[in-house]
């Protein structure tokens, strides 16, 4: 009696080809229907390129585009306005209150997460509570009590403030991301040798990356966008030490606006921050979307 062996070919073990989705209506309109709404969030963002690049005799032409494109409004911001000054304060205050609500809100955030102690949910609760209070209400007491503080440079009030504004969302996404995380993970590595310390920095900070980016780059971009209380807090300053949001306030005046000046220094203001999203956007949005599907 004879067996045969029969040997599947390269092409039997290769599945089919899907065929190509055919775009339906309703594909089509969602898709028309998101790149117009593209299209409406990006009109201003133009409009601010196109007039930062006018000159001077063109800003009152009817025309969209500018008949002469040019740099001027930038490169005079730099030579004569100081305006690097202000980036650098703008970001010493965003990276400061960053890196304070980073400190602050990792701790707190695990050992909720990890510790069902009494009162958690109180506490969890009266983090939140923080959220209902916008710095325009509390403007005048925060300028008084800052006052009365003395301290050095109003960049290390701003730091301050800027950082307890936020401390309870980066808490909160921080308790989610922790929760979301087996703790069997770290007794298995604490099982073979890891103090808890060292389980946490090994194991679940890694984990935890998405969500430890979304808080901080939500921070950040706060931070550097926040202009009413660095407005108040900024007052008798020297104008190369104020942060960006306010110097780009100053070519308002009273009778007057540098309209030039004013839409190019917003152009620059801006870049950083659509860099720094784009770098991490994927993070960000994996932080946000976490927990969704379980």
């Amino acid at each position: 009696m004879s067996t045969t062996l029969t040997t599947a070919t390269p092409s039997a073990l290769v599945p089919p080809a899907r065929p190509p989705r055919r775009r339906t209506g309703k594909t089509i309109a969602v898709t028309i229907a998101a790149y117009a709404v593209a299209v409406i969030f990006l009109l201003p963002y133009v409009e601010m390129v196109l007039v930062a690049g006018r000159p001077a005799n063109e800003l009152l032409d009817p025309t969209y585009f500018p008949q002469h494109f040019t740099f001027k409004n930038f490169t005079t911001l730099w030579s004569s306005g100081g305006l690097g000054g202000n980036i650098a304060t703008s970001l010493e205050i965003a990276a400061g209150a960053t890196l304070l609500v980073l400190i602050v809100a990792l701790p707190a955030a695990y050992y909720t997460a990890r510790r069902k102690f009494r009162g958690r949910t109180l506490f969890l609760l009266l983090v939140l509570a923080t959220q209902m209070f916008q710095p325009a209400a509390m403007l005048v007491g925060l300028q008084r009590e800052f006052t009365d503080f003395q301290l050095p440079s109003p960049t290390i009030s701003l730091i301050l403030i800027d950082a307890g504004f936020n401390m309870a969302f980066a808490v909160w996404i921080l308790n989610a991301f922790f929760s979301s995380i087996p703790v069997e993970l770290e007794e298995a590595a604490m099982v073979d040798g890891c103090s808890r310390v060292r389980a946490m920095f090994r194991i679940t900070l890694p984990l935890a990356a998405p969500g430890i980016v979304t808080a901080l780059i939500f921070t950040f971009i706060s931070a550097w966008n926040e202009f009413l209380v660095a407005l108040t807090l900024s007052l008798g300053s020297e104008p190369s030490k104020m942060p960006l949001t306010v110097a780009v306030n100053n070519f308002i005046g009273q009778y007057s606006i540098d309209w030039g000046h004013l839409f190019a220094a917003s152009v620059i203001a801006t870049v950083p921050v659509v860099i720094l999203f784009a770098l991490i956007e994927r993070r960000v949005v994996g932080g946000l979307t976490a927990g969704a599907v379980k």
